[in-house]
């Protein structure tokens, strides 16, 4: 292999080059496996020679310096580490061919690159894939996330990581998994498969004690996926949800490490360039779908100026739309706690008993916070105290206890 042109002045230093090397790996992995699994067809190679190609990296770099096109440094590493493989494998010539194809800049078209992409994407989140597999998978093959870290962001040792990657690989391969975006109905049938994976990857890393690198991820591979399927407007709704809530991380803790509510945060801490970007997704969005909803209701939230400004009416409006498409526990007393505010407690408590009586918030923590606060806001202090701290001996997370003990300790006072 040829000697790679390097860029002027770059650092010679092994931190820089490292650097370098996690900075074009975010694009470059999932891109080197994406189009190495479409010419091989081997999910291990592609995985194996897209991980080779930034250890080669690691160890060139600091010498050599970094690259002008890192990326295409990185494809043109593991397509030549595939095709030795494949050669000494003594695979079908078409697939040696197919390999030399690839273009040491590029690896391959534009237009490839994409489909491959989408294919990946659509791959991982089959639905023949149990969905603590499809997160993994995504997470570790789109993502290009360590099988470590994945690991220890799902709370299961790293050999068990390690077999369930390698069962789900070889579900796709029993079962004959297409590697391919599907099209007419099959694709209105799949996407929200997609779209739920990556949702839960964000509300992984979005709840109060949860690893903030499953946010920015999901948040990544929406950007991705919305600019690879512009066309779908729950791909663009899912977006905007997500960069609107996204928005309020920072606001969310206190400096000693304590949840703020809503009311309580500091809005000027709120992301604004990402509300900015989050309201641009949302206005292109032209369908009433379930993302839809919760990207108008984040949004009424990232544009007012406190609670009390807030337009509770039309985010009671807009949770009576979404319990009508998608009905359940956790929208019912969502709606509550918004009727609640948009035409007083009464009205929220009412709902939230309507939301009970199916027994599905039945030992929910959260129905009861949100019972307290309601009881609060009718200026029975006393009761609303003894419901707070009521939820919290209930709450599982040790942060959300502590918030609500709060509550509990203002309302005694």
């Amino acid at each position: 292999m040829t000697r790679t042109e390097t860029t002027t002045g770059a650092p010679d230093t092994a931190a820089a080059a490292a650097q370098a090397v996690a900075a074009a790996g975010v694009d470059a992995y999932p891109r080197i496996v994406a189009t190495l699994i479409r010419v091989t067809g081997d999910w291990a190679l592609a995985e194996d020679c897209a991980q080779e190609a930034s250890t080669v990296a690691l160890e060139r770099w600091p010498v050599d310096g970094v690259p002008a096109n890192p990326g295409g440094w990185l494809m043109t590493v593991a397509r030549n580490r595939a095709t030795d493989v494949l050669r000494r494998a003594a695979v079908e010539r078409r697939k040696l061919h197919d390999l030399a194809l690839l273009t040491p800049a590029d690896a391959a078209p534009e237009h490839d690159v994409v489909d491959d992409r989408l294919r990946l994407i659509f791959t991982c989140c089959h639905p023949a894939l149990a969905m603590e597999a499809r997160v993994a998978l995504t997470l570790r093959t789109i993502c290009g996330v360590p099988t470590a870290d994945i690991a220890r962001l799902l709370l299961v040792s790293e050999s068990a990581m390690t077999r369930r990657l390698t069962r789900a690989r070889a579900r796709i391969a029993q079962a004959g998994i297409p590697y391919r975006v599907p099209t007419g109905l099959a694709l209105t049938e799949r996407l929200p498969g997609v779209l739920a994976v990556l949702y839960l990857l964000f509300t992984r890393g979005y709840v109060a004690d949860g690893e903030p690198a499953f946010a920015d991820e999901a948040v990544r591979l929406a950007r991705l996926l919305d600019a690879l399927m512009p066309e779908q407007s729950e791909v663009a709704a899912l977006l905007a949800l997500m960069l609107l809530q996204h928005s309020r991380r920072d606001a969310r803790r206190a400096a000693t490490g304590q949840l703020r509510t809503l009311e309580r945060q500091d809005r000027g801490r709120w992301d604004h360039a990402a509300i900015a970007e989050g309201l641009a997704a949302l206005d292109r969005v032209r369908h009433d779908g379930p993302y839809a909803w919760q990207a108008r209701i984040a949004a009424c939230h990232a544009t007012a100026t406190s609670v009390e400004a807030t337009d509770w009416p039309a985010i009671a409006r807009a949770y009576d739309a979404l319990l009508g498409i998608r009905p359940s526990p956790v929208v019912a007393l969502n709606r509550a706690v918004a009727h609640g505010y948009a035409y007083g407690p009464a009205a929220g408590l009412g709902l939230l008993d309507e939301a009970r009586a199916g027994g599905g918030l039945d030992g929910n923590p959260l129905a009861v916070a949100v019972e307290a606060d309601l009881v609060a806001r009718q200026g029975d202090r006393s009761r609303a105290a003894g419901l707070f701290r009521a939820a919290a001996e209930a709450v599982g997370s040790a942060v959300e206890r502590e918030a609500l003990l709060d509550r509990a300790d203002d309302l005694a006072h």
